[in-house]
Formats: C-alpha cells, sequence, structure tokens
C-alpha cells in the first residue's frame, strides 16, 4: 500500500465491511466480542475492590448499571448513523472535528492499553490458585506477561482466529458467572455483608468512589461499533450486539457480586485475590469449586484480553487512515489486514505498565483501573455529546417526536453519568489521567506539521499553484491530511525530546 493509499480508507463495496475489508463477525461473534470485552478478568476481582465500601458499593453498581445501559443505547444510535469502525473516534471527529476525534482516539487508545494492564494483574490473582500460591513478585510479573502476549499472538494469526477464539472464550466464562448469580444466591448469609457503609466517610462519598470503580467492569460495552468495519450488516448488528451484551453483562455482574458479598465475609473478602474461588469454596466446602471458578477467570481473562487486544489497534488504525494519528498504526499485514503495530505497540506499553504497577503501585489492581476508567469516561462523553450535538442540530426534523423525547433523555443520562463518573474517580487519578490525555498534544502538532510547508513556500517566493481566474483554491484540511507526508512515531519522539533552539 502506498504512503497516499494508506491515509485514506479503502473503496468499500456492499458486501465489504465500511472500510473495505471483508466482515468476519455476525451478529453472535459481536456480541461476544461486547460480552468477552466486558467480562474479563475485572468483575472476577471486582468483589475484593468494592469491599472497602461495604454493601453500600451495590447501590453503586445499579447506578452504574444503569448509565452504562444508557451509553450502551447511546452507541446503538451513534452507530446507526455513523457506520464504520472506530467508534468514538469517528463519532467526536464527524461532530466536533479533527482535534476532537484526535483527543479522542488518543485518551481511549491510552485506555485500551492501560486496561489490558489491569486485566492482567487480575488474572493473575486466579492463575496463582494454582502456582506462585506465595504471589512472589518477579513470578506474578512473569505470569502477567504471559497472559498479555498470548492473545497477541492469537490477534496477530488473523481476524477468523480472533472470532472463534472469543465465541469459545465467551461461553465459558459466562457458565460459571451464571451459576453464582443464580444458584449462589441460596448460600447468602446476612451476616458476611458487614457494615453497610464501612469507608467512614459519607454515604454519597462511598457512592461515588464506588461507582468509579464499578465503571471499569462495563469498559468495552463500546467494542462492536469500534470494529463496526469487521461486522456484518453493521447498521443492524452493531446496535443489537451493543444492547444484548452489555443487558447479559449487567444481570451476571449485579446478581454474581450480591452473591460474592452474601458468602465471603466482609473481613475476608478485602484482601482475597480471588473472591469468585473464595465463594465457591465457601458455598461448595473444599477447594475443586473454586479451582473450577479458577479456570473460568482464567479463560475469562484471555478471552478479554483478546478482544481488548483487537481494539487497541482498530480505533488508531481509523485514525491514522485519516492522518490523525501515527502513520505507523495504519499498517496492515496479510489477507486478513492484520494491524500488525498497532497489536505489538498496545502489548509493550501495557506489559511496561504491569511492571511498573508490581513494583510501585500498593493496590495495583485499583489504581489501574481507576486510570482506565478515567480514560475511557473522556470518549464516553464526548461520544454522547456527539450525539446530543446532532439530536440538538438535525432530531427534530428527522426523528418522529416519541423517538426524539427518548433519544435526547437516553443521551442526557449518558452524558450526566459520564460526568459522575469523572467525579468520582478522585483528585488524584484526574490530575494523572487528565495529564496524561494532555500528552497527546504535541503529538497532534507534529501530526499536522506538515501543513505548514506550503506557508514556507509562499513566503520565499515560490506560488502556490491556483486554477481558474479567481481565489487559489485551498484542499480541505481532511484532504490535506490524508495526502501529507505520514509522521512516523520514532520521528515524533525523536523531535520532542531535541530541542529546536540549543542555547
Amino acid at each position: 500500500m502506498s504512503v497516499e493509499d494508506r491515509g485514506r480508507p479503502p473503496a468499500s463495496t456492499p458486501e465489504d465491511g465500511p472500510q473495505g475489508r471483508s466482515p468476519s463477525f455476525g451478529l453472535p461473534a459481536a456480541t461476544a466480542l461486547v460480552v468477552g470485552s466486558i467480562i474479563g478478568t475485572g468483575v472476577f476481582a471486582l468483589p475484593s475492590a468494592l469491599a472497602p465500601y461495604g454493601p453500600v458499593a451495590l447501590v453503586a453498581f445499579v447506578l452504574v448499571t444503569v448509565g452504562a445501559l444508557a451509553l450502551a443505547v447511546t452507541f446503538g444510535r451513534l452507530s446507526e448513523r455513523v457506520p464504520g469502525s472506530g467508534g468514538p473516534y469517528v463519532y467526536a471527529r464527524e461532530a466536533f472535528g479533527e482535534f476532537a476525534g484526535f483527543l479522542t482516539a488518543w485518551s481511549y487508545w491510552i485506555t485500551a492499553w492501560a486496561g489490558n494492564a489491569a486485566i492482567a494483574v487480575a488474572w493473575v490473582g486466579y492463575v496463582e490458585v494454582f502456582v506462585n500460591k506465595g504471589h512472589h513478585t518477579g513470578a506474578s510479573i512473569a505470569i502477567a506477561l504471559a497472559g498479555l502476549w498470548l492473545p497477541a499472538i492469537v490477534n496477530l494469526a488473523g481476524v477468523r482466529s480472533i472470532g472463534a477464539f472469543q465465541v469459545v472464550t465467551t461461553v465459558l466464562k459466562f457458565l460459571p458467572l451464571a451459576f453464582m448469580a443464580t444458584a449462589g444466591l441460596l448460600f447468602v448469609k446476612s451476616g458476611n455483608f458487614g457494615a453497610f457503609n464501612a469507608s467512614g466517610g459519607s454515604a454519597l462519598g462511598a457512592i461515588s468512589a464506588a461507582g468509579a470503580i464499578a465503571l471499569f467492569s462495563y469498559i468495552g460495552l463500546e467494542t462492536a461499533s469500534v470494529a463496526a468495519g469487521r461486522v456484518r450488516d453493521p447498521k443492524r448488528n452493531v446496535p443489537r450486539a451493543t444492547v444484548y451484551g452489555t443487558l447479559a453483562c449487567a444481570a451476571i455482574y449485579l446478581l454474581g457480586t450480591l452473591a460474592v458479598f452474601g458468602t465471603v465475609p466482609h473481613a475476608q473478602l478485602g484482601s482475597s485475590v480471588a473472591p469468585f474461588t473464595d465463594a465457591m469454596n465457601s458455598i461448595a466446602g473444599g477447594s475443586w469449586a473454586g479451582n473450577l471458578v479458577a479456570v473460568a477467570a482464567i479463560v475469562s481473562g484471555l478471552g478479554a484480553l483478546n478482544g481488548w487486544t483487537m481494539i487497541c489497534a482498530e480505533m488508531p488504525m481509523a485514525a491514522a487512515r485519516d492522518g490523525l494519528f501515527p502513520a505507523a498504526f495504519a499498517g496492515t499485514r496479510g489477507r486478513g489486514e492484520t494491524p500488525v503495530f498497532g497489536i505489538v505497540s498496545a502489548t509493550v506499553l501495557a506489559s511496561v505498565l504491569t511492571v511498573i504497577s508490581y513494583t510501585r503501585f500498593t493496590q495495583v489492581f485499583t489504581e489501574i483501573v481507576l486510570l482506565s476508567v478515567l480514560t475511557a469516561v473522556i470518549p464516553y462523553l464526548v461520544s454522547a455529546a456527539a450525539q446530543l450535538y446532532w439530536l440538538a442540530r438535525h432530531g427534530r426534523e428527522e426523528l418522529d417526536r416519541r423517538r426524539f423525547a427518548r433519544d435526547v433523555a437516553v443521551t442526557v443520562l449518558a452524558l450526566a453519568f459520564s460526568y459522575w463518573s469523572i467525579q468520582g474517580s478522585g483528585y488524584q487519578t484526574v490530575y494523572y489521567g487528565l495529564f496524561t490525555v494532555l500528552l497527546g498534544i504535541p503529538v497532534y502538532i507534529w501530526l499536522k506539521r506538515p501543513h505548514a510547508r506550503p506557508a514556507t513556500a509562499a513566503s520565499t517566493g515560490t506560488a502556490a499553484p491556483a486554477t481558474g481566474t479567481g481565489p487559489a483554491r485551498h484542499e480541505p484540511p481532511l484532504k490535506a491530511a490524508r495526502t501529507a507526508r505520514p509522521v512516523g512515531l520514532p520521528t515524533i519522539l525523536r523531535r520532542a525530546l531535541t530541542p529546536r533552539h540549543p542555547h
């Protein structure tokens, strides 16, 4: 593929996806992608992360579920109107322009690989039910790295491998969670719950803080829209997969977490690295049932990492083809058009964050979760704002009164939920998260820097070619971005680190 061709999406045909690739996911695989991306090992570790707040965290979980469903419906509406891979990036760019699209893609890209690190850390807790029971740091890091790179290898093998792997892992992990959400409720004991608000602060503060952590469990509800170019009949299947997958996960999450809170004593739950295993052992006695859950959690983690590794590459690839991400992310290899650079670079970054978290953070899982949530909420907020913007401009003209009122109400709820989630993340997380997101601004400047070259030519007396007798015609910014020579990631970093005017 030439440099010029790499800057624009290939032509599509009715049989192909929106970006010219042969779609590989039907409704079951797309729904499995959503469920598999939402239900990772996060839900298996979540009860321990929520335990310090007490059962009041379940109230937060209900509120988060309502907000997540509002977001799911909003993404479904957006995918009907703006088809094609890229998800929140495409919606932000279509509504608010290139810079908003870039910051959304940048923030979501951080969410994807940082979230992989969080999933890997939770996954290690269940692997260590069988090995490294002493939780030695070096061995834990080695296990986490293996968990990150195995799904990367599956992704590098091609899209058909991803779809089959996703369906199998989703079915295997759903069964034990469904058991806990149904039969597990029969073994709940009120004495295990502890104080309703164990945080020591106000109930409202505890709900906000617990809600920010609980939201991590729903990150991934938008993955079908991000990979819409690989879904057959995306206008129909992407909204359905998004809503169906989120509803299924919501039922499992709420009932399963309630069962764990009620079967594991509160004092033990806070320090557990495998709370669902402890819950099953408490129900069945012995360790065999807990071991089965641990196996399911291991499979679940691999399935989630498999789906998220693909997402780590899909959105940057869509942005890079528009000239809004380093050009290396646009390249693909093989018949399945595998975005090798996106997969490998995201896995390397997740590996680095995992190593740092094990050696620096005191609460490894919670610290990474909060960072991932903040960087995810920004694309959610911008996507909801994009839908509200469209409704304000065109909704009354294109929708009947009932559909318009319903869409406005759902979108406003999704927008308010996003703001609430940012507020609940805590000052320190907002500080680090905002700093990380704003680091993308220098990258954007370097990506747009080629536009300054025609001005330089004009200052030296070289006139730009013009057509006709009127004023010179200029290319739209988007076309210029696509035809300008891409700037590679190594060049960006080298230029950013080299002073232009040394003293």
